[in-house]
């Protein structure tokens, strides 16, 4: 027994002690830790170290210490920029290759490959500049109001698209797939305007009505899809497909009956609404802005505190992280999945109002356009968040309000708008990409140490 005893002193008992009896320092928390990754790298030392050991590995960003300025580079909003940039660099060039002179200079590029490159940039950007003139400000007005007319028409146009992407971005975050925007949009503008033009009210109280109307339609159109999804477990994008094409062909039926079709018209087309009940313009008859615009900014604050701020809000983004762990956790998913639903049918709702009530006045067949479906892609570059959703519709409403002065002035195409919008979803999709195209890899392997410092580090993981 005694003869253990020294080796037992020499190897340390295990408990701090040193062979001259004097405790040993405990080892830092970093130092314990690379001990532990270079173990698990060589198998504790059976092994030689791999060419790009573990200890090499790093989770910084590229070119330094993870910094607040590349974090902002790296970051989601900062891809959805250069998706949009990188979306219209690639129109550019769509629209480059229609032009008559690029094509009437491509065929002598090697000889002069300035004329070319004169004409693409040219082409583009004369395009550009006529979209930015149709959609924000037209240095060619004969008046302030004029130059200012493109800008107000945008907010115009962005209104349905922010409150309907705002109920698909909603869904979004509580893990579902709102694809009937279209259909809660239509629902919504069939009682609106029914309220409009067959109630007879004082001015307040009737316009109230109808954004009521308009929102509980919407609300009830989505909330169906919700109570399916949680009762019978239906998939909500079969759901909302299904249900977009019910509230099209309602609509069509009821623009046919006498109900709704205005007297004297064979067309599919409902009375005018009373001016009691469409939403006032802000700055006057002379720009279609209207008060939906103002409630679009209510809702995109709404929604943000809901989401944030709200016991609601974090039981809708626990169900769309993990609807297992949350339900674990004592949240109502069947619940949650209801009222997200009848929120988001709700906010799409107001869609539905502000076509009615606000741009058109009246009810037609294509009351919701596109805009449930551009609300997906509206959603989709905001990142499913509110504020970024909100920029997200003014930049479509951009688009739209430009791509017919981009056409009237320089002859191209208009459905150029779509090819750009398309792009700009499919790079908002694949953010490594965009990533890859500007150089912004976030995660960068650090080079090898020297085979004799990787030695060292083994040496010292073994013992």
């Amino acid at each position: 027994m005694s003869d253990n005893q020294p080796a037992k002193h020499a190897a340390g008992d295990g408990h701090g002690s040193t062979p001259s009896g004097k405790p040993h320092h405990k080892a830092s928390q970093a130092e314990e830790d690379t001990a532990a990754v270079v173990s698990v790298d060589t198998a504790g030392g059976a092994m030689e170290p791999s060419a790009v050991p573990a200890t090499a590995q790093s989770g910084q960003l590229p070119g330094g210490p993870d910094t607040v300025l590349r974090r902002i580079f790296t970051g989601s909003g900062m891809v959805s920029l250069l998706a949009v940039l990188l979306a219209l660099i690639i129109g550019g060039l769509l629209i480059a290759s229609t032009d008559a002179r690029v094509a009437s200079t491509s065929t002598y590029f090697f000889a002069r490959p300035t004329d070319f490159l004169s004409a693409l940039w040219d082409a583009a950007t004369r395009s550009y500049v006529a979209l930015f003139q149709g959609s924000v400000f037209n240095p060619r007005g004969n008046s302030v109001a004029a130059q200012f007319a493109p800008f107000m028409e945008t907010l115009t146009i962005a209104t349905p698209l922010i409150t309907a992407g705002l109920g698909v971005a909603l869904a979004f975050r509580a893990g579902l797939f709102n694809i009937g925007a279209q259909g809660q949009i239509i629902v919504a503008g069939i009682l609106a305007a029914w309220v409009g033009f067959a109630l007879h009210l004082p001015f307040g109280l009737h316009l109230l009505l109808v954004l009521v109307a308009g929102i509980v339609g919407g609300a009830l159109w989505g909330g169906l899809v919700g109570v399916l999804k949680a009762r019978t477990g239906a998939h909500e994008v079969i759901l909302t497909i299904m249900f977009n094409y019910i509230a099209l062909y309602f609509l069509r039926y009821l623009l046919n009956t006498p109900a709704f079709q205005r007297p004297g018209e064979s067309n599919p087309i409902s009375p005018i609404l009373d001016p009691t009940a469409v939403y006032p313009q802000i700055f006057g008859t002379q720009y279609r802005l209207h008060l939906g615009f103002i409630l679009a900014i209510g809702a995109t604050f709404l929604v943000w505190w809901l989401l944030n701020r709200s016991t609601i809000g974090f039981e809708f983004r626990a169900v769309g992280a993990n609807p297992k762990a949350a339900q674990t956790a004592g949240i109502n998913v069947s619940r949650s999945t209801i009222l997200v639903m009848a929120m988001a049918g709700a906010l799409a709702g107001m869609s539905g109002v502000a076509q009615v009530a606000g741009t058109e006045k009246v009810l037609t067949d294509g009351v919701a356009a596109t805009y449930g479906f551009d609300a997906i892609t509206v959603a989709l570059l905001g990142r499913s968040t509110p504020w970024g959703t909100f920029a997200a519709g003014l930049l479509f409403g951009a688009f739209r309000a430009g791509a017919v002065q981009m056409q009237i002035q320089t002859g191209t195409p208009i459905d150029i708008v779509l090819v750009v919008q398309s792009l700009i979803v499919l790079f908002i999709a694949a953010p490594p990409l965009v990533r890859a195209v500007f150089g912004l890899n976030p995660r960068r392997k650090k080079p090898a140490r020297p085979a004799k410092s990787r030695q060292a580090a083994t040496t010292g993981g073994a013992a």
